[in-house]
């Protein structure tokens, strides 16, 4: 069955947040004469995210948009390695870096292709100004931005994905997820959507690959980019 309407992961599918951060960070460095091993500080502040999710999930918190748990986990990040007289403008600029995010080499002309024949947009846990400003910086066309905030649920929460088809006026069954991440796909998959891994080997950095265990015919299409994505759905370009 060919959906009608394409919903993309963000963070490592369709932009390298690792690099990007990374480069933030180097630069927040240099300003503030501060030496870190900054690409250990992007892992850490990448894996403080699902946690600080879950603290929502349990109600420890309350909803909290991405860009507020981000934050969050960049202060105490910051405390730990000695770093806490940053100044709050100065914390508020570099949490932005999550704004600023790079895309992929193939992630605009892939996308740009799939948009000939489907509706495409976000389905993401970043919040909608965060989604907003990425897609700007960077050139991504998206048909409409859909960000878990709608929902105050994060994804791999039902009721993310099937919110997602009900914006669109689509079934579940109509929506496929485009994703880098098995987690998130076999969350959509049990919501009822189409399913489409997309290989990101560097999304950690080169050497540092972290496979996703996927059996056979798991997910309905395995892309290797979105070139190839576009191959599969639209047929192979001339």
């Amino acid at each position: 069955m060919r959906p009608r309407a394409l919903a993309f992961d963000t963070f490592g599918t369709v932009v390298d947040w690792r690099s990007s951060i990374i480069r933030e960070l180097e630069d927040f460095g240099r300003t503030h004469g501060v030496q870190q091993d900054w690409a250990a500080f992007a892992d850490d502040w990448r894996a403080g995210y699902p946690p600080a999710m879950d603290r929502v999930r349990r109600g420890e918190l309350p909803w909290t948009k991405i860009d507020g748990l981000h934050r969050m986990i960049l202060v105490e990040l910051l405390d730990k390695s000695g770093n806490a007289a940053i100044s709050d403008e100065d914390i508020d600029h570099l949490n932005r870096a999550w704004h600023r995010l790079d895309p992929w080499p193939d992630s605009v002309a892939g996308l740009t292709r799939l948009r000939t024949g489907f509706t495409i947009t976000t389905l993401s846990n970043g919040n909608l100004s965060l989604l907003t400003n990425m897609a700007k910086r960077a050139g991504l066309p998206w048909d409409c931005i859909i960000s878990a905030e709608l929902f105050r649920h994060y994804k791999p929460d039902p009721e993310a994905y099937l919110g997602c088809a009900d914006l669109l006026d689509v079934a579940p069954g109509e929506l496929m997820l485009v994703a880098a991440h098995a987690s998130d796909l076999r969350g959509a998959k049990r919501a009822g959507l189409m399913t489409a891994y997309v290989d990101r080997p560097l999304e950690y950095g080169a050497g540092r690959r972290r496979p996703s265990k996927i059996e056979d015919g798991e997910f309905d299409i395995m892309a290797t980019d979105f070139g190839d994505l576009a191959d599969q759905l639209l047929g192979t370009s001339a």
